[in-house]
This record gives structure tokens, sequence and C-alpha cells, in this order.
């Protein structure tokens, strides 16, 4: 069945028009074509609805007894079944947080207060001096809110960090540049399962079970268990998500790139059983004390539908989004010619997500903000949202991958959505195409 579609994004203001018998007529509004799914979705229809029944039925404390907020409880418990449900993985193992970027930073906070509490001084206390600092493995194409909470661990002294470089062949970050960073001291492996501007998916599977093979071979010399994480952000609601599969110990869950609200979730298997979580905060006790505060119920019943429409529709979603990808990129090489494009996101070997195209169009002056800037129509992005404010400098992620650094000065992201068609890319493309003859003097 065709994947449901979301009103039409953002369309442009209409300009004064012109006079006609003496009255002034509007133009009308430009339409504006969105292809920046990977930094945020519209709201499901279904989701504003289960969003705006909760906010007038289920306004209680979840914690009280009344109606109001026995309703508030229930709607929480199964949004939390619709996540578990979406991942293959357990209602218990689920918990509720701000965002992606909370989700991440408690896997990281975790990892690093288990090492020191299982791995500190026995007998004679030490100085922190002498104490073994924990170690943390990630790979160079990760997200900010992985990267830079890392970075300031290593700069405050709190632990070690290896960042492996991702192969320029696959763009992925191989199991055995990971597994070969391992170090006596490793308490974490952190691997996105697919990159948010080239969309390339990871090993991680492959990484998991390496991993956790050594971690029982560490175990007989009391090494410390390594914990697997991967942030999942990018590719939900784009293709099948499976804990079992992965067999990982943390997965970061974000509502607004699978058409949900601005919240977030963390899974953790076995959550303080075999997998230990640290709070970051203190308070009532909510989410098992495990992050306290009065739970948002609106977006959390808007988050629980939004993961039900993924469990029920996700290959009709992948396999629409894959076609408009495919065809943007054919329109693109017709259009501007094959020796001119380069295809960034396209690896040999590597599987990638459906919906992400990340190129570049050679020439001088094409850098990809300055075509962006002359686009009429088209809404899309250079890189990762939260490096919109680099200008013409190329993104790192694509020089790690081994793009040219003249192409990644160049690069462009489309990414198409559930409702993206083949007339929006028509749109895009002849949009970019005025664009680039505007910036070469062709105009």
């Amino acid at each position: 069945m065709a994947a449901p579609a979301p009103a039409r994004a953002a369309r442009g203001r209409g300009c004064a028009g012109s006079l006609l018998g003496g009255r002034r007529e509007k133009s009308p509004p430009e339409r504006k074509v969105y292809m920046d799914y990977n930094a945020t979705t519209p709201l499901e229809p279904e989701v504003i609805r289960v969003m705006t029944e909760a906010m007038q039925e289920a306004w209680g404390n979840p914690s009280s007894p009344y109606p109001a907020g026995r309703k508030a409880k229930d709607v929480i418990a199964s949004s939390r079944e619709a996540l578990a449900r979406m991942l293959g993985g357990k209602p218990q193992d689920i918990i509720f947080t701000s965002g992606g970027t909370e989700s991440n930073n408690l896997v990281i906070h975790s990892a690093v207060k288990h090492f020191q509490e299982t791995q500190g001084p026995k007998g004679e206390q030490q100085s922190p001096g002498e104490r073994a600092r924990p170690h943390i493995v990630t790979c160079t194409v990760e997200h900010d809110s992985i990267r830079l909470p890392l970075e300031h661990l290593v700069e405050e002294q709190v632990a070690e960090v290896t960042f492996v470089p991702v192969s320029k062949v696959s763009g992925q970050a191989e199991a055995d540049a990971v597994l070969a960073a391992v170090r006596p001291t490793t308490c974490l492996v952190t691997i996105m399962l697919a990159n948010n501007e080239t969309g390339v998916v990871m090993p991680v599977s492959e990484i998991s079970r390496r991993v956790r093979a050594l971690s029982q071979q560490r175990a007989a010399s009391g090494l410390p268990r390594v914990l697997l994480h991967t942030d999942a952000a990018q590719a939900l609601g784009k293709r099948r998500v499976d804990v079992e599969d992965l067999g990982v110990d943390f997965l970061t869950i974000v509502g607004h790139k699978f058409y949900g609200p601005r919240i977030g979730a963390l899974y953790v298997r076995g959550l303080g059983k075999l997998t230990p979580l640290y709070p970051m905060l203190f308070g009532g006790g909510q989410e098992r004390n495990f992050r306290p505060g009065t739970e948002n119920t609106p977006m959390i019943a808007g988050l629980g539908k939004a993961a039900e429409l993924v469990t029920e529709n996700c290959e009709a979603y992948e396999a629409h989004m894959r076609d408009v990808r495919d065809y943007l990129e054919e329109r693109l090489q017709a259009e501007f010619g094959r020796k001119r494009v380069r295809l960034n996101s396209c690896f040999p070997g590597a599987e990638r997500l459906p919906n992400t195209c990340n190129f570049s169009i050679h020439g001088p002056q094409l850098q990809g903000y300055l075509v962006l800037a002359q686009c009429r129509m088209l809404l899309a992005s250079v890189g990762a949202s939260c490096h919109s404010d680099q200008g013409d400098r190329p993104s790192p992620v694509l020089l790690s991958c081994g793009v040219p650094f003249d192409m990644a000065r160049n690069a462009l992201r489309l990414s198409v959505g559930r409702s993206t068609t083949r007339a929006d890319v028509d749109l895009a493309v002849q949009d970019l195409k005025q664009a680039v003859a505007r910036l070469e003097g062709q105009a």
C-alpha cells in the first residue's frame, strides 16, 4: 500500500503581483519542494491526532490515581509497547528521554560511571591520577551528540577515546578497525547505525558479534565488559531495525526523524539487570528512577503512534523512498552529465539508506551553500543541520570518507520522504539547473 502522505511542506509567500483593472492581483504562492527529511520530518496527521487526544483526555499526572492520571499512565505504557514492537525488543527496556542528544549522553555517562564503579581501586585508596581511565571506541563520522561529549571527557581527563577512521572504500567503520582499537580499559563501543550525511549503513551487527566474543574472552582476565551502543536516529522509519539482529546493549531513538514529535527514547537490553544505566538527573522517580521528571504524555503518545506507523508500513516507506531517490540520481546525471555529477554517498558493497542522496556538481563557483542560496523552490542542506553555519568549509564527514576537497565543498544532501514524488524531483532538478546557470553567468 502507498505510504500515507503528510501535508505538503512549506510553500513560499506570493509576491504582490501585477495591477489589472485598477486592482492588484496576487500571484500564486511559489511552490517549495522539501528535501531535507534527514534534518527533520513533519508530523503525520495520525500522530497529531493522538497527541491532541492526549492533551484533552490524558492531561493528568501519570503518577496520580484518579481517571485522568490513570489514562495518562495507560497512554505511556501503550507507547512503550509500540516502540518495543518497532525494535523487536521488550517494553521494560525502553526509557523515554527528551531526544537523541540526551539518550546518547546518557549512554556515555553510564558506561564511564560503570567502569569507575566496577574497575575502581581495590584495597588501598588510589589517587585520581593513578586510577585507570575508561576508554571508548567510536568513529570519525558520528553525530555531534556523540563526538562532543566524548571530546569533553578527553579534555577533562575523565576518559580516553579512539576515533576510528571510516574506510575510504566503503564509507563504513569496519569491524576489523573497531576491534583493533579495543584496549584492556575499553568500556564502550558506540557506532551509528546509518550516517546522516552519506546514508551509509554501518556493519553494527558484525561489530557487535565480534565485540561480544571478545568480551567473553576478557572476562576470564577480569577485564571490563565492553558495552555496545548504536545511534539509530537516521535508520528508524527508513529500514527495519531489530535489536536482536543488531546485538547492541543500547540503541538511541529520535522521534522527529520518523514523523513523530521532538522527543526520544533509549533502548537498554535487560535494563538495570543485564545492562547498567546510571541516571544523570535526580527527582521524582519516574521512568524507574533512570530518567525522572513528570512524563510529557502528549509527546510520548505521538512517539508511540509514529512507531506504530513504522511497524505497519516500513517496507512501503522504504520502497517508495528508494524509487524516488534513484529517480533523483538519474535526473541529476541526465541534466548535468555523469562526468560532472559526483554521487558522494555511493560506495561499492556498502548499503545505504533508501532516501539519501549526497552529491556534488563540479565547478569552481558551485559550493553547496551558494547553489542552495540560488534555488527558488528547493529546500535542502549541504549536510548535517547542526553544521549549517560552516559556510564553504567542506563536511568533515565527506572528507573522512575520501571525497576530494573540491567535491566535498560543493556537496549537497537531498533526502526524500514518504510524500516526495517524481514530480517533486523534476521541479528540484530544474531549480538546481537554473541555480547553477545563474552562478555560472549563463542565465
